[in-house]
């Protein structure tokens, strides 16, 4: 077990919370600002308790550089907005400069601060000890409620820890608690849906999967590298060539081990990559030379809904159909409509799974819907990730 912030007393103390506000942007508007919300529980708890609160993030990719477009300026606006309490943003083209540091030693207790996008330093992802010692500074304690970028090995995520004792917010504790407890002690029958495009990004988590699941469905882009395995002419459907050893060896050792292992039974497929283009419905061994696979058919989606009916966790990762557009999000819709009324633990493994669910409107239905798109992959992986490690045990 991690320490949270609730293994605090937090009277007198200043905390250096990693938060991930990298969220998309029109301009200086935000246009959606989920990651935001979802870091107020933490936030609002040290402010509460009788913290001092320095805010840390990264935004986009500035690339080590100060650039006005990727500032946070917009996020401390939005904090002040969702929370009603008032945010000292302090904007620096180094991240912490005098002012920086004039700053948070000013801060009072139930008071909170953001400095600036700390990817406009280059040390930023490079781990550089020199920055993550200027971060650690600011503060007592090092909070880790970022998600999303867990996975990465920076000077805000991990760095820091070297300085400063570490420990978890809510948000963090809400993520290893479902995606821990659904790969490692589910409820059965445990199920995992694995969608999206390339079968290599997926073999890690797949195959440690394997070990744990009773159910296993693929569908999305890759389902058809595993049909083009097994012989089948996938027409103009998207490929993924250097996947296709591995989808062959997925499907022995899923016979092996037992796991019920499910890919489409027929598919929607169109003339082209487009929302308009022609498209009729085929079985998964007659789709046409000159028509790409965009979605799952219906009787795929009675098949793969019949089943996931029986489960009792439910993991999903990665969408079965190009659910951007209308004409071919129906397969996606259906499932995340099927996880909203079964009577299951479902989590959903951020990324565009999450989008899908979010798009649907269904995302208060789930149990839980992670916030790290490639930091829970690593997860179900099984990997470590650096930014969980860091955090003192209880």
């Amino acid at each position: 077990m991690k320490k949270t912030i609730k293994d605090i007393d937090w009277t007198g103390k200043k905390a250096v919370m990693r938060c991930d506000f990298n969220v998309p942007l029109d301009g200086d508007v935000i246009t959606d600002d989920i990651r935001i919300r979802a870091a107020l529980p933490s936030i609002e708890y040290l402010l509460d308790n009788g913290a001092a609160v320095v805010l840390m993030s990264h935004l986009g990719r500035p690339k080590g550089e100060p650039k006005p477009e990727f500032s946070l300026a917009p996020v401390a606006k939005r904090i002040e907005e969702l929370t009603g309490r008032s945010v000292n943003f302090v904007p620096s083209d180094v991240v912490v400069d005098d002012k920086v540091r004039e700053a948070a030693a000013a801060l009072k207790a139930g008071e909170m601060m953001l400095i600036e996008n700390v990817r406009y330093r280059a040390g930023e992802t490079k781990n550089d000890p020199e920055f993550a010692k200027e971060l650690s500074e600011l503060g007592d304690i090092f909070v880790q409620d970022a998600f999303g970028t867990a996975h990465r090995a920076h000077s805000s995520t991990t760095g820091i820890a070297d300085y400063i004792p570490a420990v978890s917010g809510f948000l963090i504790e809400k993520e290893l608690k479902f995606l821990g407890d659904a790969v490692n002690d589910p409820q059965r029958p445990f199920a995992a849906i694995m969608g999206g495009a390339k079968v290599k990004d997926k073999i890690p988590v797949i195959t440690n999967l394997l070990d744990k699941v009773d159910i296993l469905i693929v569908g999305g882009g890759m389902s058809y590298t595993f049909f083009k395995a097994q012989g089948y002419s996938i027409g103009t459907s998207l490929l993924d060539e250097e996947g296709l050893e591995l989808a062959a060896g997925i499907l022995k050792k899923a016979e092996e081990k037992g796991v019920k292992f499910m890919l489409p039974v027929d598919v929607v497929a169109a003339d082209e990559f487009a929302n308009d283009s022609p498209h009729d419905t085929y079985p998964v061994d007659a789709i046409p030379d000159n028509r790409m696979g965009l979605d799952i058919g219906a009787e795929t989606i009675k098949l793969f809904t019949d089943t996931l009916k029986t489960a009792k966790t439910v993991v999903w990762n990665g969408p079965l159909g190009v659910f951007e557009m209308d004409n071919f999000a129906v397969g996606t819709k259906a499932i995340a409509e099927c996880l909203a009324e079964i009577d299951a633990t479902t989590v959903i493994g951020g990324g565009d799974s999450a989008a899908a669910v979010a798009k649907f409107g269904l995302g208060d239905k789930m149990t839980h819907i992670s916030t790290g798109g490639g930091a829970s992959l690593e997860f179900l992986e099984g990997r470590e990730l650096p930014g969980i490690a860091i955090i003192e045990d209880k």
